[in-house]
């Protein structure tokens, strides 16, 4: 009551190590309007801690030891060291501090896939494919510093220039979340359902927060969608298989039942990290809680697809279309695979003053994570959805 927001990063250090409890967490933050803020090297602690955020409010800075695979002492070691001799200005100076004998590539690469290194370095992709690199530097100033190996006027003899390669392609908006949620079983930047806003109007789709209102003692069917959080296989008495699975959607994270039928069909579709169309049976119970069975699973991106009417592309006004641009839109619209979406290219001409429209022959599945891939192409100025 009085202290919330020292009391939730204070809860959620208790179950560091439990990812869908700290989603239940982060639900709690949305409701309050109490900012998350997402890990970070040069400001993150070991535990959950609390910040300011750009209003000026307090905020939970998200703790480094509740990524995966790192481990709670080798992050206060590096918070110690940060601490002590100041942040850290960049990936190269990271690598020349971290102590290795506390780090390692494993550690590194879920730092890089959580963001923690984004005040650093944007390009997480690029500093996922360094994490050997990185090692190997932190190794060798470290047998630096152990020799002491320095000039007269005790500074450092490593080279000026960054010894770690930073150019990988970024990752697009899915895969960012997709490798966020694999180091953190949770999403901070954003809800993967937000790409998909489009397809869930077409399909029909409701949140979990407007079936539960709608929602009475006699069952009604409606169609969900989440991002899958996990889930928990059990037996019924008479040994046949279901599941309790906790999704998340744009209205907070909500639980299914999965009897053994819809099971049978569906257990590839309820990993973690998978986004998924359900059809439910909603009741509400005595107890005013309202039960959601699963009728049917379907992958999302295979249900937007089917709902994407098309696609207009509009190629950057040039003289001329580049052709190695047109290559890259070509390949890409081939590896969607056929569908019913229809695709129309649009190409400015300048000296005509005018536009010509080319309709591709043939349809394309068109997923969310095809428009993404489209709307990053080189010499393409924008999408329309048709």
């Amino acid at each position: 009551a009085n202290y919330p927001v020292e009391f939730i990063a204070a809860s959620m250090t208790l179950d560091l190590n439990n990812p869908a409890q700290l989603a239940t967490f982060r639900e709690e933050l949305k409701r309050l309007k109490i900012s998350m803020l997402p890990p970070d090297i040069n400001k993150s602690h070991a535990d959950f801690a609390v910040e300011q955020d750009a209003e000026g409010k307090g905020a939970v800075r998200y703790a480094l030891a509740a990524l995966k695979n790192v481990g709670r002492q080798a992050m206060k070691a590096l918070v110690l060291d940060r601490d002590a001799e100041g942040p850290f200005k960049s990936i190269d100076d990271f690598a020349d501090r971290v102590d290795p004998k506390n780090l390692n590539k494993r550690q590194v690469e879920n730092l890089a896939r959580s963001g923690a290194f984004d005040s650093l370095e944007p390009n997480r992709a690029s500093v996922l494919a360094a994490a050997e690199f990185i090692m190997r530097s932190a190794t060798k100033a470290a047998e630096s510093r152990a020799t002491g190996q320095a000039s007269l006027f005790g500074e450092s003899t490593a080279p000026q220039t960054s010894i770690i390669r930073l150019d990988a392609e970024m990752w697009s908006q899915m895969d960012l979340l997709r490798q966020e949620f694999n180091a953190m079983g949770t999403y901070i930047s954003a809800h993967p359902l937000e790409s998909y806003k489009l397809s869930l109007e077409r399909l029909g789709v409701v949140t979990h927060a407007e079936a539960v209102a709608e929602a009475g003692h006699t069952p009604k069917r409606f169609k969900l969608a989440g991002a899958v959080l996990g889930r928990q296989i059990r037996r019924s008495a008479k040994g046949n298989p279901f599941a309790f699975a906790k999704l998340s959607d744009s209205s907070g994270a909500y639980e299914i039942t999965v009897f053994s039928e819809a099971l049978a069909a569906s257990r590839d579709l309820l990993e973690s990290g998978n986004a998924i169309l359900v059809s439910v049976e909603a009741k509400r119970e005595d107890s005013g809680d309202v039960r959601f069975t699963a009728h049917s699973i379907k992958s999302l991106d295979i249900a937007a697809a089917s709902a994407a009417k098309g696609l207009d592309i509009f190629l950057a006004s040039v003289a001329e279309p580049d052709e190695k641009d047109l290559g890259v839109l070509k390949s890409r619209l081939k590896d969607a695979g056929q569908g019913k979406g229809e695709v129309h290219i649009h190409i400015q001409i300048p000296e005509a003053g005018r536009e010509v429209e080319i309709g591709l022959p043939g349809g394309f599945s068109i997923s969310p994570g095809l428009r993404e891939q489209l709307e990053r192409s080189p010499g393409v100025a924008r999408l329309r959805d048709i």
